[in-house]
């Protein structure tokens, strides 16, 4: 059979535990037997990570930057328990952080709508798509436990020497304190993703913080949406028939509930990482959601919104069967094929990412799926697949849609 051909590499970033599993059954299965695949490939299991003191997810994020497109598997952000699992030389920072990073780029998640999977919430009739941003907050922060008794204080120190210093408590015993940072640059650069994505997608978008209790760092981010918005989007907004709006974390929260969907919600960095797994299990399962980092230059990083799925990894190495959802995995996969093709030209190779999401799309709705899915399916007569048999009803699929069947 002939191969379809790339000509420029995708960054390819593997990951751990069960998703890793997942991810060689998706190449070896769905990909390898029909494209003639270019990776330039960077093992980001935890193992290599703490191997390299972490500099394998430094360059693997350089390398998506210089290449333009890459796919990720989902990795282990190390708690203490991992770091004694691993035997790690230290608890390392999220990969996903140090990439969001370097990259600059704010991830875009939205459910992937299939009949027979609806959502739980009744007046949700189209996807909401969450806007994340990607750097700094809890993500990038300073903290310390405090041993006793003392003043912790905010201090900024300026190149002069002079200080700018506020008390933020006095311990009259053990406590904790952590610092948050962001910068106005990576804002804007959220902000203005933001507003491009609206327009390419037609949908109103929201911005929500919570401006009234965080009076400096949540009202910078709604100071730079408002002024970017104003001097450079809102005549475009108009002339779409779209609109932009901010409001509080909290009423936001309570208006998406009554919401028909259509639209995209822009959170900061921990607020969107909490509301697109909400979206995602209320749209029906947390690997049904798609997550891609788009960096102000047009560079694409792709990825499931999802973990590494660690119960379900544990009983795979006892050999026990699992029946682990792949959909968002091979919809990383999908999308990053589909934009290296629009970027190289390759009508084939998208044609091909086209397919296979309608294949592992009518899967489903022909009620093959994994059990996941089957516990919450609205369809009669389904069958609960295992991991390994899902992607071949799949690959099954896939192979009629290519050959016309």
């Amino acid at each position: 059979m002939h191969k379809i051909q790339m000509t420029t590499p995708l960054v390819e970033m593997d990951g751990d535990e069960m998703t890793r599993i997942l991810w060689k059954m998706i190449k070896e299965d769905l990909l390898l037997p029909f494209i003639d695949l270019k990776t330039e490939y960077y093992d980001l299991g935890l193992k290599k990570r703490d191997e390299t003191d972490d500099r394998i997810t430094i360059d693997a994020a350089q390398a998506a930057l210089r290449l333009g497109v890459a796919v990720k598997c989902a990795t282990i952000t190390p708690n203490a328990d991992r770091v004694k699992e691993y035997g790690l030389k230290r608890m390392w920072k999220s990969p996903n952080g140090t990439i969001r990073a370097i990259m600059d780029g704010t991830v875009f998640r939205c459910p992937i709508i299939v009949r027979g999977i609806e959502p739980n919430v009744r007046t949700w009739k189209k996807p909401i798509t969450i806007a994340r941003h990607a750097y700094g907050d809890v993500y990038k922060n300073s903290e310390i436990q405090v041993p006793g008794p003392g003043k912790a204080e905010l201090v900024f120190t300026k190149p002069d020497g002079t200080t700018i210093r506020e008390l933020i408590h006095e311990f009259d015993g053990p406590g904790i304190v952590q610092g948050w940072h962001n910068l106005d640059r990576s804002i804007e650069s959220f902000a203005r993703s933001c507003f491009a994505y609206s327009l390419d997608a037609g949908q109103d978008l929201w911005f929500a913080t919570k401006d009234t209790i965080s009076k400096q760092y949540d009202a910078r981010f709604r100071e730079i949406f408002d002024r970017i918005f104003r001097e450079e989007y809102q005549d475009r907004f108009e002339a779409e028939g779209i609109r932009y709006f901010y409001t509080l974390i909290d009423d936001a929260v309570a208006r998406v509930m009554k919401s028909e969907g259509g639209f995209i919600w822009a959170c900061k960095n921990y607020d969107g990482d909490v509301m697109s797994d909400m979206l995602s299990s209320a749209f029906g399962s947390l690997a049904m959601m798609t997550s891609v980092l788009v960096n102000p230059d047009g560079k694409y990083e792709y990825e499931a919104a999802h973990g590494t799925v660690q119960r379900h990894y544990y009983r795979y190495l006892k050999g026990e069967e699992t029946s682990t959802n792949s959909v968002a995995t091979i919809f990383a996969w999908t999308g990053a094929l589909r934009k290296r093709a629009q970027l190289d030209a390759l009508e084939d190779l998208e044609r091909f990412a086209d397919t296979l999401e309608h294949a592992v799309l009518r899967t489903i709705e022909e009620g093959e799926m994994t059990g996941d899915l089957a516990r919450i399916t609205s369809l009669s007569d389904v069958q609960k697949l295992s991991s390994e048999e899902f992607i071949f009803a799949v690959r099954k699929r896939l192979e009629e849609e290519l050959n016309g069947i």
